[in-house]
């Protein structure tokens, strides 16, 4: 059992280490890292747990999101901008053809998720 444990907390660490990476390297995904770093700190530690979901990484970047699956406008710019001008370059510089569609996929999805599958809220609520 404290194996697991252990385990989870790695895991958790793992994937906050990752999520912030993210946040300066935009092709890392940071609130689904950080929503699985939550998850294993949960399981893990509850130590972990409350050092992270008190963090102010976590309130900024994921805390609205976790508690009710929605962003303001200006929180999915600041994650969409940068991302499709990442896969844009990276579309323009990569001469393989499969890969310009698994890019373009890729952009398209996130978009279309960001859109459609989070809810928009004012920034005042």
């Amino acid at each position: 059992m404290k194996i697991i444990k252990f385990l989870f907390i790695v895991a958790g660490l793992l994937s906050a280490a990752l999520g912030t990476i993210g946040i300066f390297l935009p092709i890392l995904p940071t609130t689904p890292l950080y929503l699985l770093a939550a998850y294993c700190f949960a399981k893990g530690s509850e130590r972990f747990h409350c050092w992270f979901t008190g963090s102010k990484l976590y309130k900024k970047h994921l805390e609205s999101f976790a508690n009710s699956r929605s962003m303001t406008l200006k929180t999915k710019l600041m994650i969409l901008l940068p991302v499709t001008v990442m896969l844009i370059l990276a579309c323009v510089l990569v001469n393989v053809l499969i890969m310009r569609i698994v890019l373009a996929v890729l952009l398209a999805f996130k978009w279309w998720y960001f859109i459609f599958k989070i809810k928009t809220i004012n920034s005042a609520q």
